[in-house]
């Protein structure tokens, strides 16, 4: 496999169709070929990856590693540039407060690339600005402000304006440990962490393949990013 790929991986959750579509509209006439696989190799080979995802953590995680696709995954993660996506971005951190239906208390293991947590939202009773109750799982639109600590702010922005709206449909949040790993910020009851960011890493909370030219830019500037 040659020249510029991106591998959109399939391990069998995420909202795959319309995020690898979005990815090949970002791709047109960019000289960058997009492949949807399930194929480890094909992960291996590719120059850079996205992980989405979709539905409950823990399903997630299963499928991440019964489809034998978990190595490959952890090896593109350590070696080129990764595009983790909803619970693909909610995965990359240590641990999620999302278990399986039924279980009581405990948590989810993630993969450890980012050290952090995935907390539920705890707006119960709750009321909005405009007087309407807080909704869980959040459905909708939000501004997100793109500064990092230091007033620093991450490549894979590019020219998408600070401040830009991007659609949400989540019922928990990141909280990276250090908030260096925060590249993007948002609000839903509290301000919270809606992009993560390290190294050759980047991943969104919201919904890139949801969110317009804004979301299209960002995969377009995903890849052609060389960190």
């Amino acid at each position: 496999m040659a020249g510029n790929t991106v591998a959109v991986v399939d391990y069998g959750m995420g909202n795959l169709r319309s995020v690898s579509q979005a990815v090949q509209a970002a791709a047109a006439g960019e000289g960058v070929d997009v492949i949807v696989t399930s194929d480890p190799a094909q992960v291996r080979a590719a120059t850079r990856v996205v992980l989405p995802g979709q539905g409950a953590m823990p399903d997630c995680m299963r499928e991440l590693r019964d489809s034998g696709l978990l190595e490959s995954v952890l090896e593109a993660a350590a070696s080129k540039p990764l595009f983790g996506v909803c619970v693909g971005m909610q995965m990359l951190l240590d641990r999620s407060a999302e278990t399986r239906s039924g279980d009581a208390g405990g948590t989810t293991p993630g993969l450890g690339l980012i050290a952090g947590e995935v907390l539920r939202f705890e707006l119960q009773g709750r009321t909005q600005p405009d007087g309407s109750r807080y909704k869980v799982p959040q459905m909708g639109w939000n501004r997100v402000a793109q500064q990092q600590p230091g007033g620093h702010r991450h490549p894979v922005w590019g020219e998408v304006p600070d401040q830009s709206w991007f659609y949400f449909v989540h019922s928990f949040y990141a909280r990276p440990s250090d908030q260096r790993h925060s590249a993007g910020l948002t609000e839903y009851g509290e301000t919270f962490t809606c992009a993560i960011a390290r190294d050759n890493i980047f991943a969104t909370q919201f919904h890139p393949e949801k969110s317009a030219a804004h979301g299209l830019a960002l995969y377009r500037n995903f890849l052609h990013w060389n960190p």
